[in-house]
């Protein structure tokens, strides 16, 4: 039988790298245009998308390494509600037509993320006393 009590940690750790990854892309597509430029965004960026970016750029990296992931992922989690009902929710009130699924999921993903911690494998636990640290091994 599997012993999810040995595996829930390691699958939290990949679930916030990979996070972390996917919301770093929305940072390079702000400041690099990389993989491409944001659809329907003019440049010089305006003052709140810089704002997103530098979220998304701090925060993606902390979370990636889980160095206090809590708090990053509260930010980024609240940046994300912002961004569903600053940009999302004013075109329809159902997230499959506003095209709000996405800042959905991560928002909830970063606040499960905030309350749940970093899992195996994250800088945090290096700040932990080794008693604890034992448990997440």
């Amino acid at each position: 039988m599997l012993n999810t009590s040995i595996w829930a940690p390691r699958v939290l750790a990949v679930l916030r790298v990979v996070t972390a990854l996917l919301f770093l892309e929305h940072a390079t597509m702000k400041f690099l245009q990389f993989p491409a430029a944001i659809p329907g965004v003019a440049y010089p960026l305006p003052a709140i998308m810089l704002v997103a970016g530098a979220i998304e750029v701090v925060a993606s990296a902390l979370i990636a390494v889980g160095l206090y992931t809590r708090v990053a992922a509260f930010i980024a989690a609240g940046e994300m509600a912002a961004a569903y009902w600053m940009a999302h929710a004013p075109m329809s009130f159902w997230p499959a037509l506003n095209m709000g699924e996405p800042a959905i999921l991560l928002c909830f993903i970063f606040l499960y993320l905030a309350f749940a911690g970093g899992g195996a494998w994250a800088l945090d636990n290096l700040r932990r006393p080794a008693s604890q640290q034992a448990a997440l091994a």
